[in-house]
């Protein structure tokens, strides 16, 4: 069970990128897994149920908020509790960590493989190719997001590999790669989580007594920051074309833009998430509502063709599920984030300011979920990144998994805290 579970966990995020069914497939396998042994699963999962109840709260109430839309709204499909029914179930791949509880490099080892593997994948398609905006099996967006995710969750990885120079070059190269990725697909909405994480990284800055994971990260952020210097990757051509897609907007001009489409939608959002504040409308009511808009000159008729999604998470949440919505989508990102800071603080606490693996085994899964739920803040800015089937999943199974490892290194430091009674006790 072990072996196979570390499996399924390595190949998760090795896969995700490269082909067109990793995510999708890790998520139906996690689930029939934990259908092969409920007993024991639920058995494990319930002695943690105190830490983990709130995160799981929130996705229930995501999955029970989507069924009492379909339920009320006669006009909105059943297909749209299939996202919050997946997610909810993507929480067996955490039963299964804390069952089986494989080693979390099998977590590491998936990450960096999968960066590494990406890297050239979407480099043939924007090189050789010649694809303007490459996303390999996925949108642009999305692919730059997810490497980014799994760059950030590379450089948590190098934590636990300071004291060995060899190996840890892996997570190093991992973490670039996975940069590299993100920034061939052109995406600019990563750069805002990239800020962010840079924020995570100085608050903890202080506890990670270790010279080569400071240079690493130092060295990573500095990397990604030359590559505006490079003409080849095109940084510095998005920038300059952002800065004026938002001049035009701001003088009255066309919309017609990545940038003037979305400051255009937000716009119309406003109008829309004032006639419904509380419970919203469906998605294709909302939609229809921005054509309405555009016929009545309120918005440019610029928008229509991009109309499918309101480009940022909380206006789309609000839009589609009001004050209710929001709760919803703060919750599926609050809930994880404190309880990935309470296991970082845990760690920290138990062994001072020194992040050291003797004494805080955990922080580096912590770290990890801090990052890829602020990283998906930060996507949701200036794109609905839950609204890919991929990309939510992707999100909660990665949560789930490193939530597992947490509460296996919590484990772990209660059973070494208890034998060093029994021993000073014995003496």
């Amino acid at each position: 069970m072990q072996r196979w579970i570390g499996f399924l966990i390595f190949l998760f995020p090795f896969l995700s990128l490269i082909t067109p069914f990793g995510i999708g497939f890790s998520s139906i396998i996690f689930v029939l897994t934990v259908l092969c042994v409920p007993r024991k699963a639920w058995a494990a999962v319930a002695l943690h149920w105190r830490e983990i109840r709130w995160v799981v709260a929130a996705f229930a109430y995501y999955l029970l908020l989507s069924l009492a839309f379909v339920l009320a709204r006669p006009e909105t499909e059943w297909r749209y509790l299939d996202k919050p029914l997946r997610m909810f179930l993507g929480f067996s791949a955490l039963m299964l960590v804390v069952l089986a509880r494989p080693s979390r490099t099998c977590l590491w080892w998936g990450v960096i493989g999968g960066a590494l593997a990406a890297l050239p994948f979407i480099a043939w398609q924007r090189f050789v190719l010649d694809i303007y905006r490459p996303g390999g099996w996925l949108n642009s967006i999305t692919f730059g997001d997810i490497a980014l995710c799994l760059a950030l969750v590379a450089l948590a990885a190098a934590i636990d590999y300071r004291h060995s120079n060899r190996k840890a070059i892996f997570p190093a190269l991992g973490a670039l790669a996975g940069l590299g990725a993100t920034v061939i697909s052109g995406t600019r909405g990563g750069w805002i989580a990239l800020g962010l994480a840079a924020i995570l990284f100085l608050a903890y800055a202080r506890r990670l007594q270790s010279r080569g994971v400071r240079l690493l990260l130092g060295g990573s952020f500095a990397l990604f920051a030359s590559t505006f210097f490079i003409p080849a990757f095109g940084v510095q051509e998005r920038v300059d074309q952002g800065m004026d897609d938002v001049r035009t907007w701001l003088d009255g001009g066309s919309a017609f833009s990545n940038v003037g489409v979305r400051l255009e939608l937000w716009k119309g959002a406003r109008h829309i998430i004032a006639e419904e504040p509380w419970f919203g409308r469906d998605p294709a009511s909302v939609r229809a509502e921005l054509h309405e808009l555009a016929q009545q000159g309120k918005v440019q008729d610029a928008i229509l063709e991009f109309a499918h999604h309101l480009h940022n998470d909380i206006l789309q949440a609000q839009a589609t599920g009001g004050v209710f919505g929001l709760l919803a989508y703060i919750g599926i990102l609050a809930m994880p984030f404190a309880f990935f800071a309470r296991a970082a603080g845990r760690n920290s606490r138990s062994g001072g300011t020194r992040i050291d693996h003797q004494y805080a085994p955990g922080f580096a899964p912590a770290l990890a979920g801090m990052l890829v739920v602020l990283g998906y803040f930060g996507f949701g800015l200036t794109e609905v990144i839950f609204w890919s089937l991929k990309g939510a999943m992707f999100y909660v199974l990665m949560v789930a998994l490193l939530m597992g490892f947490c509460l296996i290194a919590q484990d772990d430091a209660k059973a070494d805290a208890q034998a060093g009674m029994e021993t000073q006790s014995g003496q």
